[in-house]
């Protein structure tokens, strides 16, 4: 199924979304240009790595901590690869206009960067001894998702599903496709679970850490109304 659009009104011009939109495609385009051993340096300097942040807060290592409190922020706007980044920035794209609507734009940002912190460390404590960068802005993006959720429960998503071998337009509950989304995600974190920590993959615990980070950040905010937005 490919996310096509989605029926909510916007209010205004997104302009933080783009600008974050703007910021990982530039990192990306940096991260292109490094060759295969430097992004490999890149990612294990910027990227989240659960076990160095581990090893940093059970020794007491300052350094280490800091080093790890930055790889939080940073992971976010480092992706692995074409689809990794387009698929992420699609999404943000279709879901955070209407959040960034009802946030303001400073706070967009705050809450944005704020699922993702939220989002790597549901990943760190869940694979600990993981010594594998984490990267991308998938978590971030789960929160938003999860702030779509109680915000705009009444939008209907598009959606390309293929027919045989046509893609069709089918429309559908946000809400119905946000909960299939999310439980896709908890079954895959279970079916993973116990896996050998040297291996890739999909971050699963970073997605359902940001995504909840996401639906109770927006259950404790007041959303701004179409007014207020406008005049901000």
């Amino acid at each position: 199924m490919l996310l096509v659009n989605d029926s909510e009104e916007r209010w205004r011009f997104p302009l933080m979304t783009l600008l974050l939109i703007v910021g990982c495609g530039l990192v990306f385009w940096w991260e292109q240009r490094l060759g295969e051993t430097g992004l490999r340096r890149a990612f294990l300097r910027w990227g989240f790595v659960p076990a160095q942040a581990q090893a940093a807060f059970a020794h007491g290592d300052m350094l280490g901590i800091r080093d790890a409190v930055v790889t939080l922020f940073t992971s976010q706007f480092l992706h692995g690869g074409w689809l990794h980044v387009i698929g992420n920035m699609w999404a943000l794209w279709i879901f955070g206009d209407n959040i960034e609507d009802r946030l303001g734009r400073v706070l967009y940002l705050v809450f944005y960067i704020g699922c993702g912190v939220a989002a790597a460390v549901a990943h760190g404590l869940m694979a600990g001894a993981s010594p594998l960068p984490t990267v991308g802005a998938s978590g971030a993006i789960s929160g938003v998702m999860g702030a779509y959720l109680v915000w705009c429960w009444r939008a209907r998503v598009t959606l390309l599903v293929p027919i045989v071998i046509i893609p069709l337009p089918i429309k559908v509950p946000a809400v119905a496709y946000l909960l299939f989304w999310i439980g896709t995600q908890w079954l895959a974190a279970a079916a993973t679970a116990g896996q050998s920590v040297h291996l890739g993959g999909v971050a699963w615990w970073a997605h359902i850490g940001g995504f909840t980070c996401g639906v109770l950040g927006a259950l404790c905010i007041r959303p701004l109304t179409v007014r207020e937005a406008k005049l901000g």
